[in-house]
């Protein structure tokens, strides 16, 4: 069975205490939970350790769902471990583990995780037809001898944080909602690829960002922007859409780093989205392109003037 060659590959030193969840994003709700375990864990002299999945198991259940994810999978495991989370077990979900029951998916993280308690949130399920619910999960946990433990949702302004909230505020290219949600900015990362040069023949040369195709991406746009070259937090203005100034075309993420000269083909770029200046639009002239991208410049560098301090 591919879930207990997974789990046995691990082999932690000590007993653990674990979530078990997608975490996409590792967002503000995500952290209050995982904080929360750590310190237990810690208090317990046990393991902290996350169980996650490569794909979701939305996607898996169903092949209608396509859900983007708000962050690949490396990026989940170093925000996981950037956390003080001692064990991060990456499995893979597949139809035979969505069979198992819940006793059956327990009895192998107590096997093979020396697992003896679980923190979950308020709407966690797990095992053949989420059968495993807070209720079921206390009463296998009386029987085989590991706790079971509920942390309620976070709320902000009457909105439960999760990542379908994001996705909808990203979506709408509401950056600032965004990072409320998440605790720190929404970004993207990609290598840089070859264009089609046409942002250098305006005076904006861009770099293009390779973007994984199962990333989501918020509304199309142009957007203030911080770059991360290197170890330096450079201000920058990304266009996220298919440019119809010059005919619909392939979706694109392109960064114009206002203050750099730099050659960065082939290097991977992170930039951090701050707020959204404007939705794409076609200009009936490059000369009235120009024109707005001075001005998407000008007010880039104002925003983020405040911001960069």
């Amino acid at each position: 069975m591919q879930i207990e060659e997974e789990l046995a590959s691990v082999k932690p030193e000590k007993e653990t205490l674990l979530t078990i969840g997608v975490f996409d994003g590792v967002h503000l709700g995500h952290r209050r939970l995982l904080t929360y375990l750590k310190n237990k864990a810690r208090r317990k002299n046990w393991l902290s350790g996350v169980v996650t999945f490569k794909s979701h198991p939305r996607t898996v259940l169903s092949a209608e769902n396509k859900i983007s994810w708000l962050n690949d999978l490396d990026i989940r495991i170093n925000l996981l471990r950037d956390l003080g989370i001692n064990v991060v077990v990456v499995l893979s979900f597949t139809p035979e583990l969505a069979q198992l029951t819940a006793r059956e998916f327990v009895r192998l993280l107590m096997k093979h995780l020396n697992m003896r308690g679980l923190i979950v949130g308020p709407d966690f399920a797990l095992g053949r037809d989420r059968e495993g619910n807070a209720e079921k999960l206390r009463l296998l946990g009386q029987e085989m001898g590991f706790s079971i433990e509920v942390i309620p949702s976070v709320v902000l302004n009457g909105q439960v944080v999760s990542s379908s909230a994001i996705r909808q505020a990203l979506a709408r290219g509401e950056m600032k909602k965004v990072e409320k949600l998440f605790g720190r900015p929404f970004s993207l990362s990609g290598q840089i690829v070859s264009g089609d040069r046409r942002g250098r023949t305006l005076g904006f040369p861009t770099a293009n960002l390779d973007i994984n195709p199962g990333q989501a991406l918020p509304d199309d746009g142009v957007y203030v922007t911080i770059a991360h070259v290197g170890h330096e937090l450079m201000p920058s203005v990304t266009n996220i859409g298919v440019r119809p100034t010059f005919g619909s075309g392939k979706r694109l993420v392109e960064t114009y780093l206002l203050d750099y000269e730099g050659e960065l083909l082939g290097q991977r770029l992170t930039i951090d989205l701050v707020d959204k200046l404007r939705d794409e639009k076609r200009f009936d002239t490059v000369e009235e392109l120009k024109s707005q991208m001075d001005r998407d410049v000008e007010q880039a560098r104002q925003i983020l003037s405040k911001r960069m301090k």
